[in-house]
């Protein structure tokens, strides 16, 4: 397939955590560094359910992939700040219940691009782009996204465990809902956000993260501050809930035993 190039090989900082590596040693991944390792390592020391909570909201993903597609018939996927590769990635979820699935993969980090782009050369149906989350316009303007995607027809937008990395001043609650204006009736947004209802909990976290990602990150928020991404949307049942909660359909999944954050959200229909 024909990716959007860019030179890549220089532009990847391993001295400096990356929260898409985080994420990925976090779920059991060999594709990060020691610096990403040993912030994981310092953050479990302020939130202990971290780890078990990444890979709850992994899990999450994969119900609602599942349930788009077997339940609202959705077939096109945009993943908005993809993060990198790992088992179970959103085209393979997809494609595993519909073999006409078409994803596009979105993110900004040199070594997601660089990975992505090795691991779906040979999949047609699957795109990986590097643009900025926070510019919706020019995300669905992208080439590759009109080559792939249908935007004439529902499309699933994925904000999964993505807008944190968003600051208060870049209004993430507003980039949503511009996403949400260019796609059609009937397309959904899977928004979930890191939340702390304890003050504490929020500053303490925030500004660990923005320290250590070198500034790559927005804010831990409250789950009223989550509700407003959704403003305008009809909410899927069961509502906005804590994500390792909605539609479980066993009680296999790794409980938290801490609960100072939480991962929060749910799915919204463009009306």
């Amino acid at each position: 397939m024909n990716h959007d190039q860019m030179p890549l090989s220089h532009s990847i900082d391993v001295t400096q955590p990356s929260v898409a590596r985080m994420h990925n040693y976090y779920l059991g991944g060999k594709d990060n560094y020691p610096a990403d390792r040993q912030v994981c390592e310092r953050l479990l020391e302020h939130a202990p359910s971290t780890q078990i909570l990444t890979i709850n909201n992994r899990r999450f993903l994969q119900r609602v992939i599942r349930h788009l597609i077997l339940e609202h018939g959705v077939r096109q996927f945009l993943d908005i700040g993809a993060g990198l590769p790992t088992r179970d990635n959103v085209h393979e979820i997809a494609q595993r219940y519909t073999g006409d699935a078409r994803v596009v993969y979105i993110d900004n980090d040199p070594m997601v691009l660089a990975y992505g782009r090795a691991l779906l050369e040979d999949n047609d149906q699957t795109a990986v782009i590097q643009a900025d989350l926070r510019d919706p316009e020019g995300i669905l303007d992208h080439p590759r996204v009109a080559d792939l995607l249908d935007l004439s027809e529902p499309v699933a937008a994925l904000y999964v465990s993505v807008l944190h990395c968003v600051p208060d001043d870049a209004a993430p609650a507003a980039l949503v809902r511009r996403a949400a204006a260019r796609l059609c009736p009937g397309s959904l947004l899977v928004i979930s956000q890191l939340v702390s209802e304890d003050a504490a909990t929020r500053h303490v976290i925030t500004d660990f993260m923005r320290e250590s990602t070198g500034g790559n990150w927005g804010a831990v928020r409250r789950t009223k501050d989550v509700s407003s991404f959704f403003t305008g949307l009809d909410i899927l049942e069961p509502g906005l809930v804590d994500v390792s909660t909605w539609r479980t359909d066993a009680s296999l999944d790794p409980r938290q035993h801490t609960r100072e954050w939480i991962e929060y959200g749910g799915v919204g229909r463009v009306p």
